[in-house]
């Protein structure tokens, strides 16, 4: 399915998709009266099944800013990728600026947070975020995924809680995989641009718990004009879950592999002096691998006179990647084109003990991983040949975070949450250059604290203040010299500050309308920038943050549903520099609406929207992106076992930006010194994807 996207023909049926979600709205029944139960009764074997955003979190939450994503929200969104998943998080944006097999890149509250950094990301109790990574700090890759066996997701914004420490100054999420699904199924699915993929998820009672098994494999071409990305995806699980004395255990197995070629953020002059179209490519030589297995176990329930969880985990993930964001601005001859490799052994483990009854409650923790990276380097290369080695170096980083807090109820109205955190880092390196070998260490006390106040039954407000903070790659914590020029170089600080502050509320009415809104502010000791021609972050000036969220959310029964979040935010750097004090991919404005409709006689449909407003690439705001908006739609039909489904990806056929950078390359026969100008990726055109699956 290689070539064109059959435009025309796929425009007449998105009017008809679109009409299909307005079927039969006017004779939806009347949504209860009663706010629904915030849990379902849990059946024979323990389960409980959590009913996402109709949750109402009044007296659990401690800021505006938490949520919780259900199973049923989940599958009725159309993903491109899998890290799309993490666009469950109001105000939060997941692009991308390369190949399909590489990580996202997400932005949030005026964050440009590269693949990570800044946003704490974790699959039950096993971080997903990698420090001293081989290609960005906090490195978050959810590819592994299979969305299908996600049972629910967790997010919770700002430094407000103290049971997240690294990476969390901007939010963090949490996926909880599912014990079991209530059907099991196939899928398969087939679209444009050579896109093939096929998913089983299944669940059996085995041996007095439950067994769950799943496997995906992807293939897709793109619709580049002179690469065909080749993607070779591969996922699996095995998990299983039983009770166990007062509590639940579980044990989980998942493995993923993925090779893919890399069509690249390209420069928009290439594209208007016609050396390449938007879909082209500068250097069609790039791509990946990338592989990650694990090994993870917990169990949870009474214990200790209280409430007891304690997971562990074990990771295995490496990286072959290729890139060139500057082409011969560097090395005229042999071109700028990198290899960036990771190889990394993950241990670690997290443990909570909740206890107290009446009107205080107590929770209580430690967490710790210990990062054993054989291989971290950044090596020239031609075509994918080598040319030089830049920098080769070994890695051994541990950290370990103590946390405690206290809930207590002043009344039926008024609560309060405090907490303390402490996190303590150790960096060992061994570089191929002597002199940037060394250890380091730092530690970092942070304080928690919120102020809850119920005036009405329906209505919950909050008044939220935290630090936080993110750590820099430990290579930058031991370096003298620069492995390019020799130079001396300044070391990094290990543990970046932040402080935050949000005042918030959150309405629930009846089961039918829900709603938030919050006002924040956002402090960071120093910021990372994205730096075109290393291809990754380095440490820069402190800056500030300061925004609004709104939430809508409204439930008309089971069969009709819509939201819509807004947000926008303010960034500046805090000192003085000529340059300017705009914070390069900052996004000022974040709007993302959707309506799910179910006729209740087999036909299903969905649309979601999401627009980002224009946001400056230099700090003098001369030179801004142009935003981007994008509709995707869902509609299928269900006769029992089987479903049939169609995806209609960038319904509107946008030529917009995925994302867009400012910064100086150098094509062939242009002057040394390069020309600075607006690299972008272009969003894929319009698609669609036929998928049928079968309930077993």
């Amino acid at each position: 399915m290689r070539g064109g996207s059959g435009a025309e023909c796929e425009h007449d049926l998105s009017n008809s998709l679109i009409a299909l979600l307005s079927l039969g709205a006017a004779d939806f029944p009347p949504a209860p009266d009663a706010a629904p139960a915030a849990e379902e009764a849990p059946d024979d074997r323990g389960q409980i099944v959590v009913i996402g955003r109709r949750l109402d979190l009044a007296g659990e939450a401690v800021s505006a800013s938490e949520g919780v994503v259900g199973r049923q929200e989940i599958e009725s969104r159309t993903l491109l990728r899998s890290g799309d998943l993490l666009e469950f998080v109001p105000g939060l944006v997941a692009t991308q600026h390369s190949g399909s097999g590489k990580a996202n890149q997400y932005f949030l509250r005026g964050f440009n947070l590269d693949h990570g950094t800044d946003f704490a990301t974790f699959v039950d109790a096993m971080p997903v975020n990698m420090p001293s990574h081989g290609h960005g700090q906090g490195w978050t890759d959810l590819n592994f995924l299979i969305p299908e066996a996600v049972d629910e997701i967790r997010y919770r914004k700002g430094t407000y809680y103290a049971d997240v420490g690294d990476f969390s100054s901007s939010g963090s999420a949490r996926f909880r995989m599912a014990d079991r699904l209530p059907q099991g199924f196939a899928e398969l699915t087939a679209g444009s641009f050579g896109y093939l993929r096929g998913v089983v998820v299944n669940s059996a009672a085995v041996g007095g718990g439950d067994l769950l098994v799943g496997a995906e494999l992807q293939a897709f071409d793109g619709p580049w004009t002179d690469i065909e990305e080749d993607v070779a995806k591969k996922s699996g699980l095995v998990r299983y879950s039983a009770d166990l004395g007062r509590g639940r255990a579980h044990i989980m197995l998942m493995g993923y592999d993925n090779l893919w070629k890399s069509p690249d953020q390209i420069p928009q002059r290439a594209v208007r002096q016609g050396l390449v179209s938007r879909f082209g490519s500068v250097d069609t030589t790039l791509g990946g691998s990338a592989s990650r297995y694990s090994l993870s176990g917990g169990w949870s329930g009474a214990a200790l006179g209280g409430e007891l969880s304690a997971a562990a985990y074990g990771i295995d993930s490496s990286l072959n990647l290729y890139s060139n964001f500057t082409y011969f601005l560097d090395d005229p001859v042999s071109g700028d084109q990198f290899r960036q490799v990771d190889e990394r052994r993950v241990y670690g483990f997290e443990l909570a003990q909740r206890w107290g009854s009446g009107r205080s409650r107590w929770r209580a923790g430690a967490d710790g991983r210990f990062d054993d990276i054989g291989r971290v380097g950044l090596f020239r290369t031609r075509e994918r040949q080598p040319v030089a080695t830049v920098r080769e170096d070994s890695v051994e980083q541990a950290s370990v975070g103590l946390f405690a807090s206290n809930e207590y109820s002043f009344s039926d109205t008024l609560r309060s949450y405090v907490g303390i955190r402490y996190d303590r880092f150790m960096f060992d390196v061994t570089s191929s250059t002597p002199q940037n070998s060394g250890e380091a260490g730092d530690g970092k006390l942070s304080t928690k604290a919120s102020l809850i106040y119920r005036p009405l039954r329906p209505l919950e407000l909050y008044l939220s203040l935290g630090q936080g903070f993110h750590s820099n790659d430990a290579r930058g914590t031991t370096i003298t010299v620069d492995p390019v020029t020799g130079a001396a170089a300044d070391r990094v600080d290990p543990l970046v500050a932040s402080e935050g502050a949000e005042i918030g509320a959150r309405l629930f009415l009846t089961g039918r309308v829900q709603a938030s809104a919050a006002l924040w502010a956002l402090r960071l000791d120093s910021e990372l920038l994205f730096v075109g021609d290393a291809g990754n972050t380095e440490p820069s000036r402190p800056s500030s943050r300061k925004g609004v969220e709104l939430g809508l959310y409204y439930f008309a029964g089971s069969r009709l549903s819509g939201e819509l979040e807004v947000s926008y935010t303010k960034a500046r750097f805090r000192d003085r520099d000529p340059s300017g004090n705009a914070v390069p991919g900052a996004i000022p404005l974040v709007v993302s609406a959707g309506v799910t409709a179910n006729s209740g006689t087999g036909w299903l449909g969905t649309a979601r929207l999401r627009y980002f407003g224009k946001y400056p690439l230099i700090e003098d705001r001369s030179v801004r992106s142009d935003g981007s908006l994008l509709v995707n739609l869902r509609a299928g039909r269900e006769w029992g076992r089987v479903g049939a489904y169609l995806d209609v990806l960038n319904l509107l056929g946008s030529k917009d930006h995925d994302v867009d950078y400012f910064y100086a390359s150098r094509l062939r026969g242009e002057p040394a010194g390069g020309v600075g100008d607006v690299h972008y990726h272009i969003f894929q055109p319009r698609s669609a994807r036929l998928s049928l699956r079968y309930l077993f």
